[in-house]
C-alpha cells in the first residue's frame, strides 16, 4: 500500500464568514469522514490561519530571510490535511473526494519513498 497526503485548500474569508454554525457543521462532516475512512487514515490535522504563518527563505548566500505571513498569497489557503493509505492513486482519489471542503477543494499527492 502507498501513502498519500490529501491537502485541504479553502477560502479563509469564507470560513471567517461561516460563523459557529458553519464550524460545527464542518466538524460534524470531518468526524463522519473519519468514521467512514478510519481504516485508511494515518493522521491529519487542521492548521491555524495563514495570519499565524512564518515563512523562511534562503537568501542564496548561506543566510535566511524570516517574514511573517504565508509562503505565497493565494485565494485558497492550506487549512489542513489527511495522511491516508490506499492501494493506488485511484483509491486515494476515491477517499479524497469524501473530504469535506465546502469552501475550496483538495489536492492528493503521493508520499515519496526513499530506498
Amino acid at each position: 500500500m502507498a501513502q498519500y497526503l490529501v491537502l485541504i485548500y479553502e477560502s479563509e474569508q469564507a470560513w471567517a464568514n461561516a460563523g459557529q454554525e458553519g464550524y460545527e457543521l464542518a466538524m460534524k462532516e470531518h468526524t463522519e469522514f473519519g468514521e467512514r475512512n478510519g481504516s485508511a487514515l494515518r493522521g491529519g490535522n487542521a492548521l491555524q490561519p495563514t495570519t499565524t504563518a512564518t515563512s523562511i527563505r534562503s537568501d542564496g548566500a548561506g543566510g535566511f530571510t524570516v517574514t511573517d505571513g504565508p509562503f505565497a498569497e493565494t485565494k485558497e489557503a492550506l487549512g489542513g490535511y489527511y495522511l491516508i493509505e490506499a492501494d493506488d492513486l485511484d483509491k486515494a482519489i476515491e477517499i479524497a473526494k469524501q473530504v469535506p471542503a465546502r469552501y475550496g477543494g483538495v489536492e492528493v499527492r503521493p508520499i515519496m519513498v526513499f530506498d
